[in-house]
């Protein structure tokens, strides 16, 4: 497992967070999402051989959001 940040931009509120971080761990290779909307980023542990940063952040856009990997 690995875990990785990513900047969110378009969460409007806390329930966007929570839109977030159920998508993703709903997500098979997840095993934990943690969004903060007053940061407007997601720290996400996954398994890197189901997924990797791109996937994530298809997942993220596809939820509505856009996505960024935080170096």
């Amino acid at each position: 497992m690995i875990t990785k940040k990513f900047k969110i931009t378009g969460m409007h509120c806390s329930s966007c967070a929570m839109n977030i971080d159920g998508e993703l761990e709903d997500t098979e290779g997840v095993k934990e999402a943690k969004t903060s909307f007053a940061k407007q980023t997601v720290e996400v542990e996954y398994d890197a051989n189901k997924l990797n940063d791109k996937k994530i952040t298809e997942i993220i856009k596809t939820a509505g959001y856009d996505a960024t990997l935080l170096e």
